[in-house]
């Protein structure tokens, strides 16, 4: 595999909010990984990413910023293989995401789409969101307050209006469901699958597990989770992937997020030869075709 030259391109430290060292770890893994299975992997910066003309034709890129994913998408467009892709990537800032997991039936919480200079009280009281998440729709959560956990309509119009003079016109309001969190990593196509409660773990990006709290344990189908994971997998085009879904009381499941290339951060060290391998069965398929 000597011939495969892959251009690997680390995540910028804005899109790692307290998880910049776990992202850079299972980034750097995986290309461990390929390199002991015969690959050049050379490393990238999203800065240097950015200015550079790449020789590589496989770019393998834990990329958010917005000129990162439009060069993704570019070369992809013009034959590269890119993996994770740019629009898959982009697919997963909220509003994409929203729209095509409800559009497809993956179990997803009632949301509303708002523009964030309306009046939304009267909506959400006939809705009956009590309780609600109001989250940027139109990229990715840089900061805390990208995402804001709200206890009524009038907390919520707060809230929307503070998105708003911040420059952030769209957002997504998800009803917030009581049950159990649990985060969830994958790998498109391959037997890997690890699921636990960050609650009771400790694991946490900014604090919201607190919301939902200790887990009930609530028995569920590991299958099906698996399931409807793989089938927004395929849909927002994201082969390496994470998120959460919450469990309610009757068992049933509902994603909450799914997210491009996570931290894998509980189980990198089995992770990394299944995002590998996930990478090379991608480059043999797409050699196929060329």
């Amino acid at each position: 595999m000597a011939d495969i030259k892959i251009a690997g391109v680390m995540r910028a430290g804005a899109y790692s909010p307290n998880h910049i060292g776990n992202d850079a770890a299972i980034f750097n893994a995986v290309a461990d990984q390929l390199r002991k299975r015969g690959c050049e992997v050379r490393i990238y910066s999203e800065e240097q990413f950015q200015g550079a003309d790449l020789e590589e034709d496989i770019i393998l890129n834990m990329c958010r910023e917005r000129a990162s994913i439009e060069k993704l998408q570019a070369l992809e467009e013009n034959g590269r293989l890119v993996i994770n892709s740019g629009f898959g990537i982009e697919n997963c800032t909220r509003e994409r995401m929203t729209r095509m997991l409800l559009g497809n039936g993956i179990p997803y919480p009632e949301s509303l789409i708002v523009n964030t200079n309306e009046d939304v009280r009267p909506e959400l009281e006939k809705a009956g969101f009590n309780g609600c998440w109001i989250k940027r729709g139109d990229f990715h959560a840089m900061h805390k307050e990208d995402v804001s956990y709200c206890r009524h309509p009038q907390e919520a119009q707060e809230v929307l209006h503070e998105y708003f003079y911040r420059g952030i016109k769209r957002a997504v309001i998800n009803r917030h469901l009581v049950g159990d969190l649990i985060k969830f990593y994958g790998v498109s196509g391959q037997p890997f699958f690890y699921w636990f409660y960050p609650f009771d773990e400790g694991h946490s990006k900014y604090g919201y597990e607190a919301v939902n709290g200790k887990s009930q344990g609530i028995e569920f189908s590991e299958e099906y989770l698996r399931e409807i994971c793989q089938k927004a997998s395929d849909i927002m085009d994201v082969k390496i992937y994470g998120g959460d879904c919450i469990v309610d009381a009757d068992g049933s499941i509902r994603i909450i997020d799914f997210n491009d290339w996570p931290s894998f951060a509980p189980c990198r060290d089995m992770a990394a030869p299944f995002i590998s391998k996930c990478v090379l069965k991608s480059i043999k398929e797409w050699k196929k075709k060329r």
